[in-house]
C-alpha cells in the first residue's frame, strides 16, 4: 500500500513538472551586442538626433530557431512601459542589423508608427531594453498592435536576450 501511495506521489509531481507556464525560452539566454550603444543611448539615436535605430547583432541562439523579432522598451515612462520598436518575422540567417534597418515587419509603436521611435524622455534619466528574441517559427502572420506582438512572440519564444542603454535629455 505504501508503495503505490509513492508511486502516486511521484506520477503527480512528475506530472506537475512537466506543465507548460507558457514560457518557451528554456532559460537560454543569447548575447545581444551593438558598437553603437554603450550605457548611454548617443544622441543620433534618440528624438533629440537623428532618431534612428542603432545596429544590433545577436549570438547564442539555439539550432531550432526560426526567426527573430526584436522589441525596444522604456520600462521607465511616466505612464508604464513605453514600446519604442516592435520588429517581428527577422528571417533566421539575419543576425546583425545596420544603423536604420528594417530587418522584418513592423507594428506600430507607443509613438504611433511604425517605425523605430528614438528614446526621449520627459525628465530623468531612463533605461532602454533592446530584446532580441529567438523564435521556434518562420513567421508568425499578421500582427495589428503590441499586445498581439507580445502574445504572439512569448508564445513562440525559444531564447531570448537584452542590452540596457541610458539616456537623459538633461
Amino acid at each position: 500500500m505504501k508503495l503505490v501511495a509513492v508511486l502516486a506521489i511521484v506520477l503527480i509531481v512528475f506530472s506537475l513538472g512537466c506543465v507548460s507556464s507558457g514560457r518557451h525560452d528554456g532559460g537560454v539566454t543569447m548575447k545581444v551586442e551593438s558598437s553603437d550603444l554603450g550605457e548611454f543611448v548617443p544622441k543620433q539615436f534618440t528624438c533629440d538626433g537623428e532618431g534612428i535605430s542603432p545596429s544590433l547583432s545577436w549570438s547564442g541562439f539555439p539550432n531550432e530557431t526560426k526567426s527573430f523579432a526584436i522589441a525596444v522598451k522604456d520600462p521607465d515612462a511616466p505612464m508604464g512601459t513605453w514600446i519604442h520598436w516592435l520588429v517581428y518575422n527577422i528571417p533566421k540567417n539575419k543576425t546583425h542589423i545596420a544603423q536604420n534597418e528594417i530587418p522584418g515587419t513592423e507594428v506600430i509603436n507607443d509613438f504611433k508608427k511604425e517605425h523605430y521611435g528614438g528614446p526621449c524622455p520627459p525628465s530623468g534619466t531612463h533605461r532602454y531594453y533592446f530584446i532580441v528574441y529567438a523564435l521556434d517559427v518562420a513567421d508568425l502572420g499578421k500582427i495589428s498592435d503590441k499586445n498581439e506582438f507580445f502574445e504572439k512572440v512569448e508564445s513562440h519564444t525559444i531564447a531570448k536576450g537584452e542590452l540596457m542603454s541610458k539616456y537623459s535629455r538633461e
